[in-house]
């Protein structure tokens, strides 16, 4: 038990986990809300290195057949801390305004509900598969994530057109969420089903 804990897949779950306040951290230089270029690079780069644990992890679990309880409930778990806290963090300091933040708040709404709904069908003895769908919006919504963190500071990397960087992050950022909407809606409509049956 304490072997399959401490395999290496549940040790890139374990990274991403704390690379999270690591992210959060960038951005706090002297206690308070600074999203200098060292920060947003350095968030960047931590950010996309814990993406790549992402697939890196359960890739390894089947190849080496070391698949767990523990890897299966914290990897998802891992994955929304990550983007939740990154898009938090990127609303606070007004990457993300305006009408953009439905986009993120779409996409945070959604992880919350399929959160509970995974709970509630696994109860029920109940799978619902990763489509190919979702796993492009997760692709997507990462790449976003990461052109945002960059931001201000990739926007300096190319003058015109200006915020360019920043600009493709929204648009990627709303692609995320409009997938977002429509592969949640697989979730949804698994949980209703189940609950009109049991009635």
């Amino acid at each position: 038990m304490a072997s399959r804990a401490y395999n290496i897949p549940n040790l890139l779950t374990y990274a991403r986990i704390l690379a999270v306040p690591v992210v959060v951290g960038c951005f706090f230089v002297e206690g308070q809300l600074e999203s200098s270029d060292v920060a947003r690079w350095t968030a960047l780069a931590i950010f996309a290195v814990a993406s790549i644990t992402d697939y890196l992890d359960g890739y390894l679990a089947r190849i080496w057949n070391q698949t767990s309880n523990i890897g299966r409930m914290l990897d998802p778990i891992a994955d929304k801390l990550l983007v939740a806290a990154a898009l938090l963090l990127l609303a606070a300091d007004q990457t993300i305004a305006g009408w953009s933040l439905w986009a993120a708040i779409t996409i945070l709404c959604r992880e919350i509900l399929v959160s509970g709904l995974r709970e509630y069908l696994a109860a029920l003895k109940v799978s619902v598969p990763v489509t190919r769908i979702a796993k492009w919006k997760t692709t997507i919504q990462m790449v976003a994530i990461a052109f945002l963190l960059a931001g201000p500071a990739g926007d300096k990397l190319i003058t015109y057109p200006d915020m360019l960087i920043t600009h493709i992050g929204i648009a990627l950022l709303w692609i995320a969420a409009i997938l977002t909407f429509y592969t949640g809606y697989d979730y949804f409509k698994a949980g209703v089903k189940h609950l009109v049956d049991e009635e």
